[in-house]
């Protein structure tokens, strides 16, 4: 091709590289995400229903569109209790999605083997738990890829399902996220059950996990929980009771 001829196409490639890609152009104003208080007649947050709404273009979502109840859970460190939260889990026939951190791939890998083999779905939370509206775009896609490309090596597993660490998104991370083949799946119930220094009353735990069960529930919980871990065989017997049976998300 001659010099003269390769003008054109020189241009055009300069014209290309002078726009961002859509993500870039998004807005990237972080928000922290939480479903709020206030529910619906059908014991929906509404939070979780507003969120779906203006994000599902983004393949992001707090709610499922079903009438089943999902359990997932971040795995940030281990503390002991996942083993038997696992255990429950097999033996009241239920799976669940567990959102790994890179360090937390790293180290236990004899339990990631094991929800993996029990038929759990195993998620993405960032390799270093960070906040992507923090991030720089490449920083960002980082963050998701490097762990993907870990989890993917190390056990043979690839991720499709990515939790925002903190819940901090913005329009342009849930963007970006979807631009690494991802779907971003928040919550619609969740509480203060990480503070291993500040649990619930068993009592009072079982209510409220129990009581927050709607149609399309996805529930964040912490396996660093010693009362998550004492009171999840009778919520899922509560929740079975009250109509409702346990499912995975679309993945």
């Amino acid at each position: 091709m001659t010099a003269k001829r390769l003008i054109p196409f020189v241009l055009a490639a300069a014209v290309l590289m002078s726009f961002p890609s859509a993500a870039y152009a998004l807005d990237n104003t972080l928000y922290g995400y939480g479903q709020g208080r206030e529910v619906n007649d059908e014991n929906c947050p509404l939070g979780a229903i507003m969120f779906n709404e203006q994000f599902y273009k983004y393949g992001a979502y707090a709610m499922t569109d079903s009438d089943t109840v999902c359990l997932t859970f971040d795995q940030g460190y281990e503390n002991g209790y996942t083993a038997p939260i696992l255990d429950t889990l097999r033996d009241k026939n239920v799976k669940a999605v567990f959102f790994l951190t890179g360090d937390y791939a790293k180290r236990n890998e004899e339990l990631v083997r094991r929800m993996i083999d029990e038929g759990h779905v195993i998620g993405n939370h960032g390799m270093d738990h960070a906040s992507l509206p923090k991030l720089s775009p490449n920083d960002a896609r980082n963050e998701i890829m490097s762990l993907h490309e870990l989890v993917k090596e190390k056990y043979g597993y690839e991720m499709t399902l990515f939790r925002p660490p903190c819940g901090e998104y913005s329009e342009q991370a849930l963007c970006e996220v979807k631009d690494c083949g991802y779907k971003t799946l928040l919550w619609s119930f969740a509480y203060c059950d990480w503070n291993v220094n500040d649990q619930p009353d068993a009592g009072e735990a079982l209510e409220r996990v129990s009581g927050a069960a709607h149609g399309g529930a996805v529930y964040l919980l912490h396996s660093v929980s010693a009362t998550n871990c004492e009171i999840l065989p009778e919520a899922i017997d509560r929740i079975r009771a009250a109509g409702y049976e346990f499912a995975l998300p679309e993945i």
